[in-house]
């Protein structure tokens, strides 16, 4: 199975196309015994299996490679951990790394997400051309590879927004995708820009190839739900497309006085998808 129907069955199994990020911080998780990874990894386990249980589910998860490091192996180790949770309920993993190097570095660290750490997909800056994109494609076919566009963050103008030749920056790189295109390579495109979204979303719907979208940005960024399933909705296949949703997820009891974290996950989850699932028949 390719990175794509990997997507499409997902969605239409979980009837979700929300990506769930996995990004810890530790002073917010209330698991208070063992070591930092293993705070984390019980963390993930348990909602992880609230969501199974519930038969809640996001269609793809979204661990942040930083959020790990930051603790050194123990943080790594957990997120090992937390792929391998992810894996077991059947969901995609998305490894969130941003990695934008060249020729074996870049073959270095596509082994290190495809082969050690075992992801479906990863995140690449397309800053220095092609050359940071193939070793992934190349080496590791079949897998998802999402090219940073047009961030969610603020900014991200500095340098995406540039006018150059007539067009910003960011419509060159969804240009290059295109050029690059093979099944599997997608766009980030961030929910707190809507038009330039739509812009995007309209390249590739022209195109007639499947590029599937990774759109962070909605809750405390900011973005809107219906603007981004009102821009969706014009694409011939939705169930390739994912939604990001992190803390808002992670972090739902602190806004549930009373529920334990790991069922008010669910329940943030299960909200988000009956919010997009007014807008989507799977």
């Amino acid at each position: 199975m390719n990175y794509l129907e990997n997507l499409k069955n997902t969605a239409k199994k979980n009837k979700s196309i929300v990506c769930l990020g996995l990004d810890p911080i530790i002073e917010d998780i209330p698991c208070e015994t063992g070591s930092i990874g293993e705070r984390i990894s019980e963390f993930y386990d348990k909602m992880l299996s609230k969501m199974v249980q519930s038969k809640i589910m996001p269609s793809a998860a979204k661990p942040n490679y930083a959020f790990y490091a930051q603790y050194g192996l123990d943080g790594l180790q957990a997120l090992v951990n937390v792929i391998s949770y992810c894996k077991s309920a059947g969901l995609p993993v998305i490894l969130d790394v941003k990695r934008g190097d060249i020729g074996k570095t870049a073959q270095a660290y596509a082994k290190e997400s495809f082969d050690f750490f075992n992801v479906d997909a990863v995140t690449l800056a397309p800053y220095m051309g092609y050359d940071s994109v193939k070793p992934f494609m190349q080496d590791f076919p079949n897998k998802g590879y999402y090219i940073l566009t047009k961030t969610s963050n603020k900014s991200s103008g500095d340098i995406q927004d540039i006018n150059c030749n007539g067009s910003p920056i960011f419509v060159h790189v969804a240009n290059k995708i295109l050029e690059w295109y093979e099944p599997g390579i997608g766009s980030v495109v961030g929910a707190t820009f809507p038009e330039q979204l739509r812009l995007i979303s309209q390249k590739f719907i022209d195109s007639n190839k499947d590029v599937p979208l990774l759109i962070p940005g909605i809750g405390a960024q900011g973005g809107s739900i219906s603007e981004v399933l009102n821009i969706l909705k014009d694409f011939k296949d939705i169930t390739i497309h994912r939604i990001n949703s992190s803390g808002g997820i992670n972090f739902a009891y602190k806004q549930k006085p009373g529920k334990d974290f790991a069922d008010a996950a669910v329940e943030a989850l299960d909200e988000l998808n009956t919010e997009i699932g007014q807008f989507i028949t799977f």
